[in-house]
C-alpha cells in the first residue's frame, strides 16, 4: 500500500514532511485535513491520530504522528533518501536529534506563538493577545540569536557545520517560513539582525526546489490575503475608495 500523509499545508510541520517526500522521490497520497475547519478533531481522523494533530502518516498498517518522528522514520525506511538527510553516522544523528529537541522547546513555541497572537488567532476563533505576543517574541528572538551564533557554525550553508541539508534544516526552516504572514515591517524587524539565518533559509529553499515553493504556495497565498486586509484596514484608505 502507498504511504498516506495526512496534512494541512498551512501547518509548518506538514509542509516539512511533504517537501521531504517530494525531494526524495517517496511516493505518497496526500490526505487533506483542514485545521481551520477542525477536521483534525473528527472521529475519523482520530482513528489515525488520537491526539488530533497533523501531520500523521499511515504506511501499511503502521501509523505515526509527530513530524520529527515521521521524518526520522521516512529517512530510515525508504532507500531513496540520501544519507545527508539523516546520516548513518550515529554521532551526526545524535547532533541532529539535539537540534530537533531544541526546536520543539524554543523556536517552535516562539515562532508559532508569535504568529498566532499577532495574525492568526481571529481566523481560529480566538482573540489577538498583545501581552502574549510580547512574551513569545522574547522566545523567538532568543531562538533566532541561538541559530545565528550557535547552530549555524562558521561559513557552512546548513546547521551543524554541514554543507548539505538534514531533516533538522528542513523542519526548522519550515517553522520560520510561517513568519511570512506577518506585516513586512514586523518581519524585517525580527530578521534583520540575523543575516546568517536569512542566508540559511535561502540555502535550504534552493536545495529543495522546486518542491519548496510549490508546497509553500498555500502559505504565500495566505500572506497575500493578510497583506490586502492590512492595507484595507489602514486609516483613510476606505474613505478614498
Amino acid at each position: 500500500m502507498k504511504l498516506k500523509v495526512y496534512a494541512d499545508r498551512m501547518s509548518q510541520p506538514s509542509r516539512a514532511v511533504i517537501i521531504f517526500c517530494k525531494v526524495n522521490g517517496i511516493e505518497f497520497d496526500e490526505v487533506l485535513v483542514i485545521l481551520a475547519k477542525r477536521q483534525q478533531l473528527s472521529p475519523e481522523f482520530k482513528e489515525i491520530n488520537p491526539l488530533g494533530k497533523v501531520p500523521s502518516i499511515v504506511d501499511g498498517r503502521f501509523k505515526l504522528f509527530e513530524s520529527h518522528a515521521i521524518l526520522i522514520y521516512l529517512a530510515s525506511a525508504f532507500p531513496s533518501v540520501a544519507d545527508h538527510w539523516y546520516p548513518n553516522d550515529l554521532s551526526k544523528r545524535a547532533k541532529i536529534h539535539s537540534v530537533l529537541d531544541w526546536h520543539h522547546t524554543n523556536l517552535r513555541p516562539g515562532a508559532a506563538g508569535y504568529v498566532m497572537n499577532t495574525v492568526l488567532a481571529p481566523f481560529l476563533g480566538r482573540s489577538l493577545d498583545s501581552k502574549a505576543a510580547a512574551e513569545v517574541e522574547k522566545i523567538l528572538t532568543k531562538s533566532l540569536s541561538t541559530l545565528e551564533t550557535f547552530w549555524l557554525k562558521g561559513n557552512a550553508k546548513f546547521l551543524l557545520g554541514s554543507n548539505q541539508p538534514s531533516i533538522a534544516d528542513l523542519s526548522l526552516v519550515c517553522e520560520l517560513m510561517q513568519l511570512q504572514v506577518l506585516d513586512e515591517k514586523d518581519r524585517l524587524r525580527l530578521f534583520s539582525p540575523y543575516k546568517k539565518v536569512e542566508e540559511w533559509i535561502e540555502n535550504t529553499r534552493k536545495a529543495t526546489q522546486p518542491h519548496f515553493d510549490v508546497v509553500h504556495k498555500t502559505l504565500y497565498g495566505a500572506k497575500d490575503k493578510f497583506d490586502k486586509q492590512r492595507k484595507m484596514s489602514k486609516p483613510g484608505l476606505q474613505s478614498k475608495m
